[in-house]
């Protein structure tokens, strides 16, 4: 009864005000709905190595790591009137724009055919991601506009809570949705045809932002020193980029660090010298955690190779792994979040490996040898070990919301927000060295000519760097920098 009680409590609250809000929400998680289209297209139409994938989607990670700016614009600077609903206006023809470029190029349109499709696929993600990221701004300052202000101060505190789980709510559930159906669908239709489908997400957008009623906010004063600094890095990160700069992503990724640690520093540094040093430890921590390597697109080219697990069977991974996921983060997150951080985080490290280990398994022909199918392998390991990435999640924003220094909270979830991610541009960085070290290919053909040849012979030893760097190297920060977190 308590178990159904948590469950019922978030749809207890909903109101009918939220509903446009919750649209934008359920739109973001719904992105996810073409994924498995353009894995399967890319790897049978486009000539970018697992190399240059990694390295795009470093470069993918950085308008994330520079929200903050978008939060001035959306604070700031009115554009017809609006400094609110106006963006996620722009947010949606972003997507919609990068969504009819994919078209055109999976549909091999004509207008395309003196393009390198390559570097179009590259625009494409570009646009596409800075759309969600100007949604993701807006969304997120609107969610504090929708409470109803004339109550007491508990009551909007209350109501300021469940909007923000609502929110979470919609968007995994949206996630659960589209999770499997992409995969599924392409067993009727082409790749083109999906990306059609998916135009219904900046759609659900406009709709949202169309009927969604706010609270009358005034336009803050522009922080010229963030907006102007930002633009500056912004401009100076495309500038680098574009002109293929040497150790381009290298530059970016020190630069950006530099900057948000230097924000950070000037941040606490007026607090007591043992809330710095668990802060700083506590930042030590996220960051090494979150930027261990992955193995890169490779794996799932050789699962397609090798295998031959095809779309449908990944649209039912990918619905696997959403739907245990949403439960056991639903579920698990009171448990989690009420431990020791450092148990839960050594806890996690170590399950990681164990759960890792059947991909190894898979690898060396294991199923084989004791008459196992291998999708029933996949399948089992996707249901056992989807929850514990969104419960390293909560677990990530425990420690944010732990050392929050009083009366910059903001402020503060702002800047780790963009340590997070530029962890993950860290992570990205490294997977592309070891791709660089140990070539993965899958066979590449062109005109009816094989330019590259298949070869996974490496992938043994990347998975092995992979999965043991993922043991090793959080355990030994996490015993060097033991916050001792206790709650």
């Amino acid at each position: 009864m308590y178990m159904l009680d948590v469950l019922i409590v978030p749809f207890r609250a909903m109101k009918t005000r939220y509903i446009p809000l919750l649209m934008i929400y359920f739109a973001y998680g719904a992105s996810g709905f073409s994924s498995i289209a353009e894995s399967f297209w890319i790897k049978k139409h486009l000539t970018l190595s697992a190399t240059d994938l990694v390295a795009l989607g470093v470069w993918l990670t950085f308008p994330w790591t520079i929200k903050m700016i978008f939060g001035q614009m959306v604070d700031s600077v009115s554009i017809f009137g609006s400094n609110r609903k106006v963006y996620v206006y722009i947010g949606a023809s972003l997507i919609a724009l990068g969504t009819v470029v994919m078209i055109a190029i999976v549909g091999n349109y004509p207008v395309i055919h003196e393009y390198n499709t390559n570097k179009l696929y590259i625009i494409a993600s570009v646009i596409t991601v800075i759309g969600f990221v100007i949604q993701d701004v807006v969304a997120d300052t609107m969610s504090t506009e929708v409470v109803d202000r004339t109550q007491n101060q508990v009551d909007i505190d209350k109501e300021l809570a469940t909007v923000q789980v609502l929110a979470r709510l919609f968007l995994g559930l949206a996630v659960f949705i589209v999770a499997g159906l992409g995969g599924w669908l392409l067993k009727y239709y082409s790749y083109e045809t999906i990306f059609k489908i998916s135009l219904f997400i900046p759609i659900l957008s406009v709709i949202g932002v169309t009927f969604v009623k706010l609270n009358h906010t005034p336009v803050s004063p522009l922080n010229k020193s963030i907006f102007l600094g930002g633009l500056a890095f912004a401009l100076f990160t495309v500038t680098v980029g574009y002109n293929d700069v040497p150790y381009s992503q290298e530059i970016v990724f020190f630069i950006s660090l530099a900057v948000v640690l230097y924000m950070l520093s000037s941040l606490i540094k007026d607090l007591p010298l043992d809330a710095i040093r668990y802060i700083v430890s506590a930042m030590i921590i996220i960051f090494v955690y979150r930027a261990m390597p992955s193995v890169g697109p490779a794996l799932q080219w050789w699962e397609i190779d090798v295998l031959k697990f095809d779309e449908p069977f990944f649209g039912t991974l990918s619905q696997i792994g959403a739907a245990v996921a949403l439960v056991g983060m639903w579920i698990s997150s009171k448990y989690i979040i009420e431990q020791s951080i450092t148990k839960v985080l050594v806890f996690l490290t170590i399950l990681g490996f164990f759960l890792s280990l059947p991909t190894i398994g898979l690898y060396y022909g294991m199923h084989t040898y004791l008459g196992i199918d291998a999708r029933t392998v996949a399948l089992v390991d996707t249901a056992v070990a989807s929850p514990f990435a969104y419960i390293s999640g909560v677990l990530m924003l425990t420690l944010v919301a732990i050392y929050a220094p009083s009366g910059n909270r903001g402020t503060w979830f702002a800047l780790m927000a963009s340590l997070m991610n530029i962890a993950l541009s860290a992570a990205g960085l490294l997977t592309k060295y070891l791709n660089q070290w140990f070539e993965v290919t899958r066979e590449v053909v062109k005109n009816g000519v094989v330019i590259t040849n298949a070869n996974y012979d490496n992938l043994g030893i990347l998975l092995w760097i992979v999965i043991l760097s993922g043991l090793i190297v959080p355990l030994l920060i996490i015993w060097k920098f033991d916050i001792k977190g206790e709650k």
